[in-house]
């Protein structure tokens, strides 16, 4: 294993640290603020990585994946954030706007580290090159791989089967009776969602989604950056 591919390695760590934790995160926030103090109980409503780790998700998979693609691409999730409908003022509306935060926190993140990339470059001509190399070199490469990775994080979890985040949204505007019948697949959504992986379908949905998004984040920028 040489240098270079442990350095890819690390800049590519703490963006994926940084995308599960905050999408865990905004997830149990908005659910603390709709009346459920589950997440905050069991102390999930923290910055701290360390909270959200998944073994399999956060630490096995990214790292099989980054080296089976020597380096090109890493993807992980964090623990669920917790949430008891039950508990929130009106748990059909709400458990909307509690899905709908991961993927917009993801999006909030991949739109700031660009307005970050952008500063970076404006900052390049006024500090010497040994700043440069050491520093903005390896934190623009953390950035540009903190955007791509927020992005799919967030098309991923908008696919429209649940337990995903997509899905819990789709089940929130259904009519009740099409919400129960919808939810009946629950149970069988994680293994539905791995067979369509598996069997190259999730691109379908997840690169013209994730494209969308990405252009949507460009004209953002646009407006901010000259």
């Amino acid at each position: 294993m040489d240098l270079s591919f442990i350095r890819s390695l690390i800049i590519a760590a703490l963006p994926i640290l940084v995308a599960i934790t905050f999408h865990e995160v905004a997830h149990g926030c908005v659910a603390y603020r709709f009346g459920d103090n589950t997440a905050r109980g069991l102390g999930r409503l923290t910055l701290n990585p360390l909270a959200h780790i998944d073994p399999l998700g956060t630490v096995i998979i990214p790292i099989l994946l980054f080296f089976s693609t020597h380096g090109q691409f890493t993807f992980g999730y964090a623990k669920p954030v917790p949430v008891n409908p039950f508990n929130l003022r009106n748990p059909k509306r709400d458990m909307i706007y509690v899905s709908a935060a991961g993927p917009l926190a993801n999006i909030l993140i991949a739109f700031l580290s660009g307005l970050l990339m952008a500063a970076l470059m404006w900052l390049e001509a006024m500090v010497p090159g040994v700043v440069v190399q050491k520093i903005f070199v390896p934190l623009s490469a953390m950035l540009k791989y903190g955007i791509v990775m927020n992005i799919y994080l967030a098309a991923f979890n908008l696919i429209p089967i649940v337990p995903l985040d997509g899905g819990r949204i789709v089940a929130g505007l259904l009519p009740r009776e099409l919400e129960m019948k919808y939810n009946r697949i629950e149970p069988y959504g994680l293994f539905i969602v791995i067979a369509l992986i598996f069997l190259g379908l999730t691109r379908f949905f997840v690169i013209p989604l994730a494209s969308l998004i990405y252009n949507i984040i460009m004209a953002l920028l646009s407006l901010f950056i000259p």
